[in-house]
């Protein structure tokens, strides 16, 4: 029976994209999926050069500015409006997908549907019958970013667990994820299984693990996420 996804104190989508903005090193060239994984560009560091890439064939983006009228041609991924910062570059979608291929980026951001024990990823397709396919480009980034994190709530809204042990999803990409962010966990994929490094306060590593559908294990060093300072 799915356990219950309502009764938890719970990070919001900002929250999670602030946390995964921070983990961001410098100097890192970095693609940010559609979804919950463009709110990521809010919160980036000043005090970092972060490089943004967006399939579509732009490097370098940044934040449109409010005083100035959107340009229709200047659009990310997902058909949001964005500016150009000095430096940047546009190319072609051929230039731009090999970039992704061959390992350039440092870092993909992505939402998940599921993620398995050994940080196998779905993403683009929900199984359902009517269900519109949407990869995109996220089976090349998820493949030829050097890292990949996974933005996602913990369960789905009937309460079934996202991370699992096997997904049953259509995959993305197999043994790609090394990182998964959701509203109650930062948990990492390595070799020996699924380390929790950080709760949402208030969670037992108990209560974590009846939502999870793998078996997880506690770094003794996991921190409190305190949902006033996230």
């Amino acid at each position: 029976m799915p356990a219950d996804n309502t009764q938890l104190p719970r990070l919001g989508r900002e929250a999670i994209a602030k946390l995964v903005a921070n983990d961001i090193p410098d100097g890192a060239f970095v693609n940010l999926g559609i979804g919950l994984p463009v709110l990521v560009a809010k919160h980036l560091p000043k005090d970092r050069e972060i490089i943004l890439h967006s399939e579509n064939g732009i490097l370098g983006m940044g934040p449109l500015d409010p005083s100035q009228a959107a340009d229709p041609d200047l659009i990310n991924a997902g058909k949001q409006p964005i500016s150009l910062l000095t430096g940047s570059s546009i190319s072609d979608s051929v230039l731009s997908f090999t970039m992704m291929r061959g390992g350039h980026l440092d870092l993909s951001v992505l939402g998940g549907l599921e993620v398995s024990a050994s940080g196998d990823l779905a993403n683009w397709h929900t199984g359902a019958p009517d269900a519109i396919p949407g990869v995109g480009g996220a089976m090349d980034l998820a493949i030829g970013a050097k890292r990949a994190f996974v933005m996602m709530e913990h369960q789905t809204r009937d309460g079934r667990p996202k991370v699992v042990e096997s997904c049953t999803l259509p995959l993305t990409g197999a043994g790609v994820v090394d990182r998964i962010y959701t509203d109650l966990a930062i948990i990492d994929v390595e070799t020996d299984g699924l380390w929790v490094r950080a709760m949402v306060e208030g969670l037992s590593l108990a209560q974590l693990q009846e939502r999870t559908g793998a078996a997880l294990k506690c770094d003794p060093e996991c921190r409190t996420l305190y949902l006033g300072e996230v």
